[in-house]
């Protein structure tokens, strides 16, 4: 299954570390990403994969809700075809 994820907050040393970290737990991978900073914010979206027999999206928010504490950050996960089907009206 494919999801995309977005990662808002003020830059700081360590967002992607900690995101792909986490992610990697999971054993979830990153399949794009493209991250910028916007003045003193910074912004990534991801698309990422991972198999539904191994993990769901439930338990990949979850543990990204612990990365979004600890870093200070707003993370969004959901699916791809929910994303693309909302994008595309």
């Amino acid at each position: 299954m494919f999801a995309i994820m977005t990662v808002t907050g003020a830059d700081h040393t360590g967002i992607i570390a900690a995101v792909s970290s986490a992610l990697a737990e999971l054993d979830v991978n990153i399949h794009n990403v493209s991250q910028t900073l916007m003045e003193e914010w910074f912004t990534m979206i991801l698309r990422v994969g991972f198999d539904e027999n191994k993990t769901d999206l439930t338990h990949i928010q979850e543990r990204m809700q612990q990365v979004e504490k600890s870093e200070n950050l707003v993370i969004r996960i959901q699916s791809e075809a929910l994303f693309s089907a909302v994008n595309e009206i």
